[in-house]
């Protein structure tokens, strides 16, 4: 397809489709599903046309005859193709043959799991690696194989750059919009979540404007580990009482079943002197455009270091966004390379890591991100600290800031600029 932009997750696919006869692609909508899936189909079938779903739903044996490697588009619409596909790899093991798309869990469909039948990839808006500010010098893969690999590169993006990239989106179409019609492109999405997603997932919404309070309240939580109930309080002025924990829990069950949440769990360490450790998750949208827009966020008030701490422009508030944007490319390069992220705070809160990208609990690097461009020794003191705690799980230690070079400190931790990062 003329004008495609390669993805990191199409190394994987590539390398692993021929070995499934299917896959399934899956995430929010408007991430590129279809367009990456395009890219390896003779046919498509869109089952978004009602055309094509009573196609499907009238001849159980159609897909037996197309041709493939076939691109089933939106297959939640009709759940009961992904046991036919699952019965057909049953007979007919080769490989490259169905890729299903998918941008919600269909509702109430009791499915097989297609464990070793179906294999999925999680798809996420563009990591900053795939939106060329710059060419990346060192890949996570390096890092996790635990060889100390040499760190050097240097980059031109600044501090304003990467506030544009928060602003700018990871969803492809919206990132080729001028700066007001991507607002009203994220805000027709949002708007959509509400008054259409939740209702095809099963969930009546009687008061938009207490979902609406509720993502601008988990926009607030961005990078942080707060509780669903203190999200849950945080109201609009004139607002009496917020959701209860039930429809707050409700919330993020459907939010994470269209795919628009992505938080980070807690990192389980095995060794005791980290076996006392927060379980709560950090709260992260699938794209920090959403969240900024959200909150009614600018460049100017994301720049701004002025405004008091209450304000939502202040720099503490830049500094969760930019690591959000991190914690967005992190998922991506950490699954092109079959390990999780995770991140790290002891109970007592004495010692917090921001992530972990880890292969179960085996190698794992520490990741530190800091919304400025010279890295001091009290910047570092926590990834040090769980290297000593860790000495046999933890292969690196990494700050990720704005910086312009990429380099390796004499204490042994690597500082790079979040643009010279990639897989």
């Amino acid at each position: 397809m003329a004008g495609y932009q390669r993805r990191i997750i199409d190394d994987s696919i590539d390398e692993l489709f021929p070995s499934f006869a299917a896959i399934c692609l899956e995430g929010a909508r408007a991430i590129g599903k279809t367009s990456t899936g395009r890219q390896r189909a003779k046919a498509t079938l869109d089952l978004d046309l009602p055309e094509i779903r009573q196609l499907v739903q009238a001849d159980p044996k159609y897909l037996s005859r197309v041709d493939t490697p076939v691109l089933i588009d939106e297959w939640q619409h009709v759940p009961e193709i992904w046991d036919r596909v699952r019965r057909l790899v049953d007979s007919d093991s080769t490989g490259e043959r169905f890729i299903l798309a998918g941008s919600a869990a269909p509702v109430g469909a009791r499915l097989h799991s297609g464990a070793g039948r179906i294999i999925r990839f999680r798809m996420r808006p563009l990591s900053v690696a795939e939106r060329d500010l710059a060419t990346p010098t060192v890949r996570v893969r390096d890092l996790l194989d635990g060889v100390t690999p040499d760190i050097q590169g240097s980059s031109d993006v600044e501090l304003h750059d990467y506030v544009r990239e928060i602003l700018a989106s990871g969803f492809p179409q919206a990132r080729q919009m001028s700066d007001r019609a991507r607002r009203v492109w994220l805000d027709d999405y949002i708007e959509r979540v509400i008054t259409h997603d939740f209702a095809e997932q099963g969930h009546r919404i009687r008061r938009p404007e207490l979902l609406r309070g509720w993502l601008r309240g988990y926009a607030s939580a961005t990078a942080s580990a707060t509780t669903f109930t203190k999200i849950g309080a945080t109201l609009d002025p004139g607002e009496s009482t917020g959701p209860t924990k039930k429809t707050s829990i409700a919330y993020r069950d459907v939010l994470g079943s269209l795919f628009l949440l992505d938080q980070v769990d807690a990192w389980s360490p095995q060794q005791q002197i980290l076996a006392r450790t927060a379980l709560a998750p950090k709260h992260f949208l699938a794209d920090p455009a959403m969240a900024a827009r959200l909150l009614n966020l600018n460049e100017a008030k994301l720049l701004s270091a002025a405004e008091p701490a209450t304000n939502n422009g202040d720099r503490t508030r830049l500094g969760d966004f930019f690591e959000a944007l991190a914690a967005l490319s992190l998922q991506t390069y950490a699954a092109a390379n079959d390990a999780q992220v995770s991140h790290f705070r002891d109970h007592d809160g004495r010692h917090e890591i921001d992530f972990i990208v880890h292969r179960g609990h085996a190698e794992a690097v520490g990741f530190e991100v800091k919304l400025k461009s010279s890295i001091t020794d009290h910047d570092v003191r926590h990834l040090l600290w769980l290297k000593e705690s860790a000495p046999d799980q933890i292969v690196d230690l990494v700050v990720i800031n704005t910086g312009a070079y990429a380099y390796r400190r004499p204490d042994g931790v690597a500082v790079i600029p979040l643009a010279l990062l990639t897989a």
